[in-house]
């Protein structure tokens, strides 16, 4: 797995895939990445420091992830060497992400054409200026075409390497990679980039106990009057602060949470597929496959056949 280095790039874009990904361990216990800073030329500067990468920009030709960080100066030329070693890496056909306005270096490439994409927020609508090829959505984590994939700000980086690992890994790996880097596993690439709202915690209305049981419940019919008279609030109520504090609604919450349980399940046991739908709260094998395919891609016997360890 490559990084890929330059001068101006953002220093903590960069140190995400490698603590993160760095980090990761497979179902042996070895290590399931071999994490290399690629850059052109001995040393790149960023806003900060010096960076001395181990490793030239021909070490793409051996990664079949190329991870792009962002870049500080998103008005400027792009990186012409950066450029065209991500375009060969995506010739021979490597995975291509790209972490907040490093999908500007990405869209110089051209691989972005014709696709939706996302960046940080604040620099969407300048990528969409220059790039109207390019279907920029400012309102989402991370976009995931399979062999392209973007994400939005720093902190969207995380989702998106922790979403590369459960792609690549599974559920239970991803699990573990969240719990190194205290990161919640309810960020979907789907939710919303920037929600506008005090911090929870500020009235002492926080959701997070609420949501702990929730999880721990998932079995038990969460119809909306149910968890919203569990957090003393009106229907209406409970929905918008819900929405305020996670960026998405109960329903899509609980139904992800209940995919994702039945991932570790299909890894973990030989439960059937229907007892795991009971244990869930899906209630039926039907209603499960069809939400597995819709968030997952896959039908669950495909996937236990790719990540089981039962």
């Amino acid at each position: 797995m490559g990084v890929v280095v330059f001068d101006g790039v953002v220093l903590g874009d960069v140190a995400v895939p490698c603590e993160v990904l760095g980090r990761v361990q497979g179902p042996d216990g070895r290590p399931a990445y071999d994490v290399r800073v690629c850059s052109a030329r001995a040393e790149v500067e960023t806003a900060h420091v010096s960076i001395k990468p181990g490793w030239r920009l021909a070490s793409l030709a051996r990664c079949d992830t190329v991870i792009v960080p962002g870049i500080d100066d998103v008005t400027g030329p792009m990186p012409g060497e950066i450029v065209r070693a991500i375009q060969r890496a995506a010739d021979r056909g490597a995975r291509i992400a790209s972490i907040c306005s490093g999908a500007f270096i990405l869209a110089a490439t051209g691989l972005l054409d014709g696709m939706r994409a996302t960046t940080h927020w604040l620099g969407a609508p300048l990528l969409q200026e220059r790039y109207p090829d390019i279907e920029v959505d400012p309102d989402v984590l991370y976009v995931d075409h399979g062999h392209i994939l973007t994400s939005a700000g720093a902190a969207a980086g995380m989702d998106l390497c922790i979403h590369i690992v459960r792609s690549d890994l599974g559920a239970e790996v991803a699990a573990h990679v969240a719990r190194l880097s205290v990161m919640p596993l309810e960020r979907a690439g789907g939710q919303a980039q920037f929600i506008d709202h005090p911090s929870p915690d500020a009235d002492g209305e926080s959701l997070s106990e609420l949501l702990g049981w929730i999880e721990r419940n998932l079995r038990s019919p969460l119809t909306l009057p149910v968890i919203a008279q569990r957090a003393a609030m009106s229907t209406r109520t409970f929905s918008r602060r819900f929405r305020e504090q996670t960026g998405t609604t109960p329903a899509q919450w609980i139904i992800r949470a209940r995919v994702r349980e039945a991932r570790r399940l299909l890894e973990t046991t030989r439960l059937s597929v229907e007892h795991i739908a009971t244990n869930v709260g899906f209630g039926s094998s039907a209603v499960l496959r069809q939400r597995f395919a819709q968030l997952v891609g896959t039908s669950p016997r495909a996937y236990r056949s790719a990540f089981s360890r039962a």
